[in-house]
C-alpha cells in the first residue's frame, strides 16, 4: 500500500468543517432543545444519591440521628435515580432520532450528487470508492452523531452540575479537583490531530478495501479469476489489504490509548489526594464525614464526566476526517450541468447535428473527436463505421449528453442538448449499448426500466419484437424470474434482447444502438433485425456496427477514423470508392460470394 503523505488540520480548518455540521442540526433544533433538557435534568437528578449519602452518613454518626429521615432521604435517592433514568431513555431517543435523520440526509446528499456526475466521472474511478464514501463513511459519521455527542452532551451537563456541588460542599476540595483541568487539556492538544490523522488513514484504506471487494466479488470478478486460476493471487492481495487495514486500525485505537494512560493516572491521584485533604479537614472539624463521602462520590463524577468530555472531543475531532472525506464528493464541481434555463425538449422530430464537435478525455493528448460535423434528418438511419478507437462510441455518447464536448455543439431539433433538461434530453433517446446491464431482480423489473409502470401485454409485446417470447416461456417463473447480477441467469443474446426490448418499450424519437446485436446468433440477429427495423420505421436511429452486413440499407454511413470523418455516403456509393469502408468491407466479405446474402439492418 502506498504511503499516504502526513495529514494535519490546523485549528483554522477545523472552523469551517464544524460550522458545516453544525448545519444539519439547525433543522433539528425544537428537538435537539428538548433533549438537551432532558440531559440537564437527568443530570442534575443522578448527583441527588451522593447528596443523600451525606445526609445518611451525618445521621447515622450522630448520637441522636433519626432513622426515619434516613429512609425519607433514601426514598428520595431512588426516585431521583430512576426519573434520571426515564429522562436519559427519553435523550437518548431524541438524540438518536436527529443523528439518523441527518445520516440519512448525507447519504442521500452523497447519491443525489454522484449521480449528477458524468459518465466520465466513474470512468476514471473505482465504483466502490463510491460505496465507500455513502456506507462507510456515513456509517462513521452515525455511530459519533449517535453515541458520541449524547454523551459529550451528557458528560458536559453532569460536569457542571457535579462542580456546582463540588463548590457547595466545600470550595477548597474543588480547588484541589480542578488540577485536573489543565493536565486533561495538553492532553486533548497533544492527541487531536494524532487521532484525526490515524482516522483519516483507516477511511482511505477502508475505502481501498472496499472498492476492491466491489470488483472482486461481482459476477464478472469471479469469472475473470476463475478463468486465469488467480486465486492463490487474489487471496495474497486480499490478505494484504486487509494485513494494512489491521495495522492502520491498530494505530488509531492506539492513538487514543496514550490520552487514556494519561486519564487513568489522574483518575488514581487526584481521589488519593482528595481524600488526604479531606481527611485533614475532618480531623480538625472542619468538615463533617458525609460531607467528604459525598464529595468523594461527587468528584469520581466529575472526574468521569471530564475524561467523558476528553473522549468525546478526541471521537468528534476524529469524525472531522469522516466528514472531509463526504465535503470531498459534495464540493466536486460535476462536469456537466443542467442550465438554470434549461428548456424541456417537445414534441421530438428527432434530427441531430453535430457541428464542429472536438473532445479528448481528460489526460489524453489525443483528441477522440476532431472536427466532427454531421447531420442527420428526421427519420434517417445513419451508420457509424470505422476501426477500434476511431471514436464512434465517443460521438454516440455526446447526443445522450453522457459529456460534453469542450469544442462545436451538439444539436437536437436545432437545441443545443446543453440547453435542454437531463429528464426531457433522456426521455427522447433510446439505447442499447453493447454493454448490456441487468439489475439483479426479475426480468419484469428490467424491463419496466423502459417504461415504468408498464403492463404485462406491453411488456410481452415488446418480448415479442425482441424475439424473447420463447425465453419469458422457458424461465420457471416467467416474468417474474430473478435474473441474477449482471443477468447472468441469461445467456449473452438474450441479455442483449432484454436490452433491445426496453428500447422498444420506451419507444422512443430517437435511437441509438451500439452494437445491438453483437451477441446473437444468426437466426435471432434475423429476427431482432426485422424488429428493429419495425421500431425505427419514422425514427432517427445512430447504429455502431462492426458487422457492415447490418446497416447496409443505413441512409448514410459515416466512415471514421482516428476521430475524424474520413468518408460518408450510401453503402453502394462507399463501396465504389477506393477507401477505408471498402476495405473494410471486403475483408469481412472475401469469403462470401453474394453481399446481399445477410439481411439488412431495415426491410
Amino acid at each position: 500500500m502506498p504511503a499516504e503523505p502526513p495529514v494535519r488540520l490546523p485549528r483554522e480548518q477545523w472552523k469551517p468543517i464544524i460550522m458545516r455540521v453544525l448545519a444539519y442540526l439547525r433543522p433539528h433544533r425544537r428537538h435537539g432543545a428538548m433533549a438537551v433538557l432532558c440531559v440537564l435534568f437527568s443530570s442534575a437528578l443522578s448527583l441527588v444519591p451522593a447528596l443523600a449519602l451525606r445526609t445518611i452518613v451525618d445521621q447515622l454518626t450522630r448520637p441522636h440521628g433519626s432513622f426515619g429521615s434516613v429512609l425519607g432521604v433514601i426514598a428520595l435517592a431512588m426516585l431521583a435515580a430512576f426519573a434520571a433514568g426515564l429522562l436519559g431513555v427519553a435523550s437518548t431517543y431524541l438524540t438518536l432520532s436527529i443523528s439518523e435523520d441527518i445520516v440519512e440526509k448525507v447519504r442521500s446528499q452523497l447519491f443525489d450528487h454522484l449521480l449528477s456526475e458524468s459518465v466520465g466521472y466513474f470512468t476514471r474511478r473505482r465504483a466502490g470508492e463510491a460505496m465507500s464514501r455513502i456506507l462507510n463513511d456515513a456509517g462513521g459519521i452515525d455511530n459519533v452523531m449517535g453515541t458520541t455527542l449524547l454523551a459529550l452532551i451528557s458528560s458536559a451537563f453532569t460536569g457542571v452540575a457535579a462542580l456546582g456541588v463540588m463548590i457547595y460542599l466545600d470550595w477548597r476540595l474543588t480547588l484541589i479537583g480542578l488540577i485536573v483541568g489543565p493536565v486533561v487539556a495538553v492532553c486533548l492538544r497533544l492527541s487531536g490531530n494524532a487521532i484525526y490523522r490515524a482516522r483519516r488513514r483507516v477511511q482511505v484504506q477502508f475505502s481501498e478495501l472496499t472498492a476492491y471487494l466491489h470488483e472482486t466479488l461481482g459476477i464478472s470478478g469471479i469469472q475473470l479469476i476463475k478463468s486465469f486460476a488467480r486465486e492463490p493471487h487474489e487471496r495474497a492481495h486480499f490478505a494484504g489489504l486487509n494485513h494494512d487495514l489491521r495495522d492502520l486500525e491498530v494505530v488509531a485505537g492506539m492513538s487514543t490509548q496514550k490520552f487514556a494512560v494519561a486519564m487513568r493516572l489522574l483518575q488514581m491521584a487526584a481521589p488519593a489526594i482528595l481524600l488526604l485533604a479531606g481527611g485533614y479537614l475532618v480531623v480538625h472539624h472542619q468538615l463533617t464525614l458525609g460531607a467528604l463521602l459525598a464529595f468523594s462520590v461527587i468528584a469520581v463524577t466529575f472526574g468521569a464526566a471530564v475524561q467523558g468530555i476528553a473522549s468525546g472531543l478526541l471521537t468528534a475531532i476524529g469524525s472531522l476526517a469522516l466528514w472531509q472525506r463526504v465535503f470531498d464528493v459534495l464540493d466536486h464541481e460535476p462536469e456537466l450541468r443542467e442550465s438554470t434555463r434549461a428548456r424541456v425538449l417537445h414534441a421530438v422530430r428527432g434530427s441531430i447535428c453535430l457541428e464542429s464537435v472536438r473532445y479528448a478525455y481528460p489526460g489524453q493528448g489525443r483528441p477522440a473527436l476532431r472536427d466532427v460535423s454531421i447531420d442527420i434528418r428526421p427519420g434517417e438511419l445513419a451508420a457509424l463505421v470505422g476501426p477500434s478507437g476511431a471514436g464512434k462510441t465517443t460521438l454516440s455518447h455526446l447526443v445522450p449528453r453522457f459529456f460534453d464536448p469542450q469544442a462545436g455543439r451538439v444539436l437536437i431539433d436545432g437545441h443545443d442538448v446543453r440547453e435542454l433538461t437531463f429528464e426531457s434530453l433522456g426521455a427522447a433517446i433510446g439505447l442499447v449499448l453493447q454493454d448490456t446491464y441487468l439489475v439483479h431482480a426479475s426480468l419484469r423489473e428490467n424491463l419496466s426500466y423502459g417504461r415504468v409502470g408498464a403492463d404485462d401485454a406491453s411488456l410481452l409485446d415488446s418480448a415479442a419484437l425482441a424475439n424473447l417470447t420463447d425465453v419469458v416461456a422457458a424461465l420457471p417463473e416467467g416474468l417474474d424470474t430473478i435474473v441474477g447480477e449482471r443477468g447472468h441467469r441469461l445467456s449473452g443474446g438474450e441479455k442483449q434482447r432484454v436490452a433491445i426490448a426496453r428500447a422498444i418499450l420506451k419507444d422512443p424519437p430517437v435511437l441509438i444502438l451500439d452494437e445491438a446485436t453483437s451477441h446473437l446468433d444468426s437466426v435471432s440477429e434475423q429476427l431482432v433485425q426485422a424488429a428493429l427495423g419495425r421500431l425505427m420505421g419514422g425514427r432517427t436511429s445512430l447504429v455502431i456496427a462492426h458487422r457492415l452486413s447490418t446497416i447496409l440499407a443505413a441512409d448514410q454511413i459515416i466512415v471514421l477514423d482516428q476521430g475524424e470523418i474520413v468518408q460518408r455516403g450510401t453503402h453502394r456509393e462507399l463501396v465504389d470508392e477506393l477507401g477505408m469502408y471498402r476495405r473494410l468491407y471486403e475483408t469481412q466479405f472475401r469469403s462470401s460470394l453474394d453481399m446481399t446474402a445477410d439481411a439488412p439492418l431495415r426491410p
